[in-house]
């Protein structure tokens, strides 16, 4: 890659941040040395739980502390084009306009395990344009988002309230790479249930469960403060 436009980025050019990233995407290789810092937060879990919300309730609160996010939304590829979904930008769209707040959404391209294969160096790329927070959002398929544990320092597992009967059968999967169990929705009948039965899964990692309604804030506080602790922020 051009080391004119990685200079661009390292200054904040969010332009230069966009053109980069388009170029990982497309296979550019991605040269230089690249900070390893801020840590990489990890939101995964069943579509439907709420992570997008979640996600911008933790930003007001990033933002009220004048720190800067980005966030990499890794989006189902549309059928028709393999373009992303922007579905996740949408959730999101009241922070799209501050220049503090950086989101890209990024296609999976049906690639196993819920990450593009860019995506990693789509990270890469947004530490070195010097974000305090870097987020990454996954697609939310199911046990294949393991894979999102090779990428985040820190794993946070979002699920809903109807999500209880499905904590045996994923077990095994993306529940045993979780370093944060979040329960959005908690204003919702059967919250307090799926938290009791995320607790023997959470208790063997040494994971906090915590209860959260990121529409009404309840609980984000919480939810910010354990990844601060997670991440060593």
């Amino acid at each position: 890659m051009d080391a004119a436009l990685l200079d661009a980025v390292r200054a904040g050019d969010r332009r230069a941040l966009s053109q980069a990233i388009t170029l990982v995407e497309e296979g550019a290789p991605l040269d230089g040395t690249i900070p390893d810092a801020p840590p990489i937060i990890g939101f995964t879990g069943p579509p439907g739980a709420g992570k997008s919300t979640l996600i911008a309730a933790l930003i007001e609160r990033i933002r009220g502390r004048g720190k800067t996010v980005a966030v990499l939304a890794v989006d189902p590829s549309s059928p028709v084009t393999g373009g992303a979904i922007l579905g996740d930008r949408i959730r999101m769209q009241a922070h799209v306009d501050d220049p503090g707040v950086y989101i890209r959404s990024m296609a999976s391209r049906g690639h196993l395990g819920g990450l593009s294969e860019a995506a990693g160096d789509a990270v890469r790329l947004m530490r070195l344009a010097g974000f305090d927070w870097v987020f990454v959002e996954t697609v939310g398929v199911g046990q294949s988002e393991v894979e999102v544990m090779g990428l985040a320092d820190v794993v946070v597992l979002v699920v809903g309230p109807s999500w209880g009967d499905q904590v045996q059968a994923d077990k095994a999967g993306v529940v045993e790479v979780a370093d944060l169990f979040v329960v959005n929705k908690a204003d919702r009948s059967g919250a307090a249930e799926v938290k009791r039965a995320l607790t023997e899964a959470a208790r063997a990692r040494g994971a906090e469960v915590l209860l959260v309604s990121a529409i009404t804030g309840e609980g984000v506080a919480e939810v910010l403060a354990a990844v601060d602790r997670l991440a060593g922020s």
